[in-house]
């Protein structure tokens, strides 16, 4: 019944650019990243949602593949 996990694909998402003057919404989806300070990095599964959020953010990210394993 149980289902294997397998290695999934991470991504590291790093805060490049200043979110003061950005819109608050983006400032609160910045935060569920994880992402509290500029040049701050973040190791994160890639999955739909985190793409849809760097996508939405992508102003002020800069992302990069960062291997297999990601919590």
């Amino acid at each position: 019944m149980g289902r294997k996990s397998t290695p999934q694909e991470a991504v590291a998402i790093t805060l490049v650019r200043s979110p003061i003057g950005t819109p608050r919404s983006h400032r609160i989806l910045l935060r569920g990243l994880g992402l509290r300070r500029l040049h701050h990095t973040v190791i994160r599964p890639n999955t739909s949602q985190v793409k849809g959020l760097v996508h939405k953010l992508s102003y002020l990210l800069e992302v990069r593949n960062a291997g297999t394993g990601a919590t």
